[in-house]
């Protein structure tokens, strides 16, 4: 059974990708949780405490998902389950992801900073992934690694704009993977 404040949270992200962070007041989340406004504060000490939470779930969903890809995989699959992963998150968490991809800038200070150097990680996680596939030889010798990570990145990043509710997001995956990557693998060289 969830707890109140869990409940807030979901209610929460739900609002901030629905009305966006600062369209959402105090009121709405009040609303949404059937109480009064000051009762809120039981359970939170500000909104801005409820972005971060929301923010930092999907930071931990993203690269959770990334840590579940076994080590030992050729690059180019690790590439495809990374892909799977981040579409399987955007379906099942279709909130966070939207609060992940669109409300993150209105985050402030240090968590910001926090929030800012996870979603760089993120990147240069799938970075490290096609510059491996580089220089292993299953991706073309030219590829700019730097330009296919964006490629990737920007089309599954904005799934939350198109996503269909109960898409089988692995199949979907493996298509974006066959036009995006494949694509890339070109004329692979050894290096």
């Amino acid at each position: 059974m969830p707890t109140r404040r869990n409940e807030l949270a979901r209610q929460a992200a739900r609002l901030f990708a629905e009305k966006g962070y600062h369209g959402t007041s105090i009121g709405d989340l009040a609303e949404a949780m059937g109480v009064q406004k000051g009762s809120l504060y039981a359970h939170m000490d500000s909104k801005q405490d409820l972005l971060y939470e929301t923010l930092h779930d999907g930071a931990e969903a993203f690269h959770g998902a990334l840590d579940a890809i076994p080590e030992q995989l050729p690059a180019v699959d690790k590439l495809r389950l990374a892909l799977r992963a981040h579409l399987r998150i955007v379906a099942e968490q279709l909130d966070v992801a939207t609060v992940w991809t669109q409300e993150w800038r209105y985050l402030e200070g240090a968590r910001r900073d926090e929030f800012v150097a996870a979603r760089r990680r993120y990147e240069e996680r799938i970075r490290a992934l096609f510059q491996e596939g580089v220089e292993l030889s299953e991706l073309r010798a030219d590829l700019d690694v730097s330009a296919a990570t964006l490629v990737l990145l920007s089309a599954a990043n904005w799934a939350y704009t198109w996503l269909q509710p109960g898409r089988d997001t692995d199949a979907l995956a493996d298509r974006f993977f066959a036009l995006l990557v494949d694509g890339m693998r070109g004329y692979s060289t050894p290096a």
